[in-house]
């Protein structure tokens, strides 16, 4: 009885590494990257400069730009 308690446990938490929910039918699916433009990201980048040192904000810019590098990877 414990084997098969450890059993499901296991596949329950293995089944959360799906790439993709399993109610669209596929795996693998890349989430898609927005496009800026060069206006909008010198813009960005101006408000990022006039942040305080140390920025959360600035910090969670840099987390979502790995996460972009790696949406255009998965493509």
């Amino acid at each position: 009885m414990r084997r098969l308690t450890v059993l499901a446990i296991a596949t329950s938490l293995l089944s959360g590494c799906a790439t993709d929910g399993s109610e669209t039918g596929g795996f693998g699916t890349c989430a898609p990257v927005v496009e800026y433009g060069r206006e909008f990201r010198a813009r960005a980048a101006e408000e990022l400069a006039r942040l305080p040192e140390g920025s959360m904000i600035a910090e969670m810019l840099a987390d979502y730009a790995v996460m972009r590098d790696q949406a255009r990877s998965c493509q």
